[in-house]
């Protein structure tokens, strides 16, 4: 009796009471190995790897049934659905369902087993055969599965969606940056609000904003802390990893930039710049300059202009630590319009911006919402 309740998921749909019987892998899909394409002509058969899908040829390995692929070598924690006809290559397995198996079911229970515990390398990640059939799981009767399956698929379409819609935004945005700042060489933007006619005047930072260094206080970061460390960690995530400090250790007031001068060999953080929302808020951390924009200076305009310029990164030899001087950031020339137009400009840009940040938390809303999900759902 306890073995059965042990065997029941915490949430199910309605009219389901029966335990889940624990089988192995082998018994609910037959794995099968992938292969070298390049003997095949072109053709309409999608070709996919363990990064997805790679090109077409005019041979499949499986015909009419559907399967879920997964990592031989490289990528071994992403499987993911390969709908009939299809080829895989020899580093990526395809395991059909058997009879009275449900494939989005069985694509649920793959995504929620921890593969990287069944590496059997040293090196690059690697799955065999026979580690994947031995590993144990548990199952329910098919109309169980087709209504999980299902209702899966469904959270796995509206994240599609929004992962979608995300991507076209940040592709705007990168696009819009292009046009709405001029090119190399010119004084006028291709793209302007209506109005502004003037050209662009060029001018070094030390001109438009006030620069100051940070302050090394590690002594006094504390999970219990009132303020907010701003470190490079902090910025490249835009504010979403926090450390707290006991002290407000160079305070940042509302509308200057955080600047981080200094990162690891290719790092994403350096020439990134965090926005300060509200004032006595933030702890200036050691290697993060603090940015304080002119009256004349919009600093949201300067914000979209300064985050991650190549001026600045041309400084990153990807070889050692890249540490910028206060000398080399106030020396930045760029282009700037009169404040009206940095104000039309800087309003547009931070309207893009709070899009694409509110579509980013739905989008890992869905994500953790899926994650409890599966381990609600299943046993």
């Amino acid at each position: 009796m306890s073995e059965k309740k042990q065997m029941v998921p915490k949430l199910r749909f309605p009219g389901f009471t029966d335990a889940w019987e624990q089988r192995k892998l082998r018994e609910t899909v037959n794995v099968c190995s992938g292969r070298d394409y390049k003997h095949l002509n072109k053709g309409n058969i999608p070709v996919y790897g363990t990064g997805g899908f790679m090109l077409s040829v005019d041979e499949a390995l499986s015909e009419n049934e559907d399967a879920i692929g997964i990592g031989r070598k490289g990528t071994i924690d992403k499987p993911y659905i390969l709908k009939a006809p299809f080829w895989t290559v020899d580093t990526l397995f395809y395991a059909i369902p058997c009879n009275n198996i449900s494939l989005s079911f069985v694509h649920c229970i793959f995504q929620k087993i921890n593969w990287k515990k069944y590496d059997e390398s040293t090196g690059v990640p690697s799955l065999s055969k026979t580690s994947i059939n031995g590993v144990l799981i548990e199952v329910t009767n098919l109309k169980e599965q087709q209504k999980i399956g299902a209702f899966f698929q469904q959270l796995d379409d509206t994240i599609t969606l929004h992962q979608r819609r995300l991507t076209h935004l940040k592709k705007l945005k990168s696009g819009l940056l292009q046009k709405m700042f001029p090119k190399n060489g010119e004084r006028i933007p291709e793209l302007r609000f209506p109005g502004f006619t003037d050209a662009w005047e060029q001018r070094k930072l030390i001109e438009v904003a006030d620069y100051r260094n940070g302050k090394a206080h590690e002594k006094d970061i504390s999970e219990n802390g009132d303020y907010i460390v701003v470190n490079s960690k902090f910025v490249s995530t835009n504010g979403a990893v926090k450390k707290f400090s006991d002290e407000l250790i160079a305070p940042l007031k509302k509308g200057e930039l955080a600047f981080v001068l200094s990162d690891v060999p290719n790092g994403r953080a350096i020439a990134r710049t965090f926005l300060i929302d509200e004032d006595n808020k933030y702890s200036l951390n050691q290697r993060i300059a603090g940015i304080t924009p002119h009256s004349d200076t919009n600093s949201y305009f300067l914000h979209s202009l300064m985050n991650r310029h190549h001026y600045f990164l041309r400084f990153d030899d990807g070889a050692g630590q890249t540490n910028l001087s206060k000398k080399e950031v106030e020396n930045w020339t760029e282009l700037y319009p009169s404040i009206e137009e940095q104000d039309k400009i800087g309003s547009f840009f931070k309207q893009l911006d709070d899009t694409i940040t509110l579509h980013q938390r739905k989008l890992d809303h869905l994500k953790l919402q899926k994650k409890a999900l599966l381990q609600q759902m299943f046993v």
